[in-house]
């Protein structure tokens, strides 16, 4: 679960779940319909990747979405992706999604999913989109798209902006994943390299090994910066 907290300017902000400070890695699924999804999640699962964004570019995620979020209740948390609306966003959490993802930085978005007390990444590129969506609230903020900027952009946001939580989403690479952890960010996004083509056919039990892989490596950046006390 994740708790309610109050920011240095008063406004309110969802935590981070614990699930993903424990598994940073989010998989973002990108489909030709949601009919395509379970298997898929499956894969991922198996090789311990939980945290799950359906994107809102893929056909159908509304109508199954109820029924993705039961058939993996306690395995993996699904959140729904590329919401730009207050509206989209409330269907999507009264439908299950545990929590919300979008491409830009939309503060009545923000406030609408810490009121409804669900986790909430908006997306940025400039510091100012980026800190705009912190101060409103955001659980983190999601830069995007990440492979403009690089890993290093971690250290210069956090000169003004020195408790921002931030995670990287567009063009991220396995190996970019590990590098951005080790720079800082709380958990990564990784959508084609780790799906590669697991929806044109291809074979699950490699996509298994690949979640298997960037897991392991995602965690292991993670512990090397804990105990280097950063």
């Amino acid at each position: 679960m994740s708790s309610k907290l109050e920011t240095s300017n008063g406004t309110q902000r969802i935590g981070i779940p614990g699930t993903l400070r424990e598994n940073p890695v989010v998989a973002v699924l990108r489909a030709g319909h949601a009919e395509e999804y379970a298997p898929v999640i499956e894969a991922l699962v198996a090789g311990n990747v939980t945290n799950i964004e359906l994107t809102l570019s893929t056909r159908g995620v509304f109508d199954l979405l109820p029924e993705i979020c039961a058939a993996f209740e306690g395995r993996a948390q699904i959140g729904v992706g590329t919401v730009t609306s207050v509206q989209q966003a409330a269907r999507a959490i009264d439908a299950g999604a545990r929590f919300i993802v979008t491409p830009v930085t939309d503060t009545a978005v923000v406030h609408a999913c810490v009121e409804a007390g669900i986790p909430v990444f908006p997306g940025g590129m400039t510091p100012t989109e980026l800190y705009g969506g912190w101060k409103a609230g955001a659980s983190a903020v999601k830069i995007f798209p990440a492979s403009q900027v690089g890993a290093g952009y971690v250290k210069d946001l956090r000169g003004p902006f020195p408790g921002i939580e931030v995670i990287p989403s567009g063009g991220v690479g396995i190996q970019d994943a590990i590098e951005w952890v080790k720079a800082g960010a709380v958990a990564v996004s990784v959508g084609g390299p780790l799906l590669g083509d697991a929806f044109r056919g291809g074979d699950l039990a490699a996509l298994t090994d690949r979640a298997v892989a960037l897991s392991a490596a995602v965690r292991e950046a993670q512990e090397q910066m804990r105990e280097a006390g950063k």
